[in-house]
Order: structure tokens, then sequence, then C-alpha cells
């Protein structure tokens, strides 16, 4: 059975849990994603007292930063600037009381060099066999960004497949802009996946739309859903409450919620 889960609003976080409470909802903070808001530390306080003054779901994410971490560059200072907001996002995280913190692989498709393709498999293993073991109490849910196809995550994923708490995030709505079909995408992971962003868009670009109002293919969607990716928490990644309302409204039909 998946969990679903929504986006808080920290601006209106009665009507978030409301939502959250009536269809048994988790949350994934998107609030720290921000180097700008995890270098301000009384900010950081502030936002995390203000969420555990709610009555939070039980089950609960939180994004990473993913802005220019590149811990895999041939710059010694970028990853280490790097590994800091790693760190420091799953800092937040556990002081939120999340379960899994979600970052991106953020390779550049365009470089198709073997050397740069091993460089980031084996940079990525090296540091995050480090991380996974340094911090056993959290997952760690690695995204599919950027990425034309599921090879390099796949591999990765095969390489880090020994630690419990390593699992893939497979964006549903960013395979569907690459240039691999959602199936291939989903057979190819499938072993891996432990939690999913879904929203829709117009098989262009990136639109972050309701689910249901673009142009992915939700039947086949829900086909995978029940042999590929049966026990995945699934994030509803649309920000607005009403967009998550239409969304939810949407998987109605298809027989996700009563």
């Amino acid at each position: 059975m998946n969990q679903f889960l929504i986006i808080p609003d920290r601006k209106n976080i009665a009507a978030s849990c409301k939502l959250a409470d009536q269809y048994q909802l988790g949350f994934e903070f998107n609030d720290f994603f921000s180097p700008a808001v995890l270098d301000n530390q009384p900010l950081c306080r502030d936002i995390i007292t203000q969420y555990k003054s709610s009555p939070l779901p039980p089950f609960l994410t939180s994004h990473g930063d993913f802005f220019d971490v590149l811990i895999f560059s041939e710059d010694q200072e970028i990853r280490r600037i790097s590994e800091m907001r790693i760190r420091q996002s799953i800092e937040v995280a556990l002081q939120i009381g999340a379960g899994a913190v979600i970052l991106h692989t953020n390779h550049n498709p365009f470089l198709k060099a073997e050397n740069y393709l091993n460089n980031w498999l084996d940079k990525n293993e090296d540091f995050f066999s480090m991380i996974l073991s340094e911090y056993p109490d959290i997952n760690i849910y690695m995204e599919n960004m950027f990425d034309d196809s599921p090879d390099l995550l796949r591999k990765l994923a095969e390489r880090l497949s020994s630690y419990a708490n390593f699992g893939v995030c497979y964006d549903y709505a960013h395979a569907a802009i690459s240039r691999v079909p959602n199936r291939v995408w989903t057979e190819a992971l499938a072993p891996f996946i432990r939690h999913m962003h879904i929203n829709d868009n117009d098989l262009a670009a990136d639109l972050h739309l309701p689910v249901g109002s673009g142009h992915i293919n939700w039947d086949e969607f829900m086909q995978a859903r029940e042999s590929s990716f049966p026990n995945a928490s699934i994030l509803i990644e649309t920000t607005s409450i009403e967009n998550q309302v239409r969304s939810i409204e949407f998987l109605k039909t298809l027989g996700v919620f009563s």
C-alpha cells in the first residue's frame, strides 16, 4: 500500500494539516532546499518550531538542497561545499523528524564521455557509502533530475543496494520528459524505488501541473504502480493546496482515494 504525501503550505499550515488528515497523507517539506535557508540557523529553527507546533502527520520526508550540489566535481572546493549542503540537509531533516531526505543526481546529460560518467558513479558511490553509514537512522533517496535515461541512477543504486537506508526517488514527471519511455524507466529502477514524485506536464517541460491536467499517461502509471512500486511512498508534487486537491480528485477517479 502506497503512502501518499503533499507539500505543506507553511503560511496556511492549518489547511495542509486538514487535507492530510482527511486523506491520511504525509508531508514532504520543501522549506529547506535553499542554501539561503540552510545558512540562516535562526530561520531554520523558526520554521522547524512552527511546523512542530502543528499537528503533523506521522509520515514525513524532506527535500534536500540541490542547487549546484556536485559532489562529483573535479573542483575540491565545490565538492567540499556540496558535502556541507548535503550534511545540512540531512541534519535539518533529522531535527524536524523526517524519515527520509531526497537529493538529486545533478549530472549533466549532455556530457557523454566515459570518464565523466565513471567519475560520477565512483564519486557518488564513495561519498554516499560514507554518508549512509554515518546516518543509519534516516533514509536517503536519490532522485532523477536532468537524467535522460535511467542507466546511471540504476548503476548507482546497484552499487549502494547493500545499504538498507538507500533508495531511488523516481520522479515520474521528470522521466516523462526524457528521451526514454516511462515504462523503460520503471522496469530499470523498480528494484530500488522507495519513493516517488508525481505531477503532470506537456511531455516537454517540467511544469508541475496537477495530476491529470497534462499529457502523462496515468493509466500506465496505475498499472506500473501495482507491479513495480506497490510499497513506495508517493509525493503529489504540486505546491498549492488547490492543485493538491485537484490531483487528489483525479486520483480518486483512478481508485487511489475513496
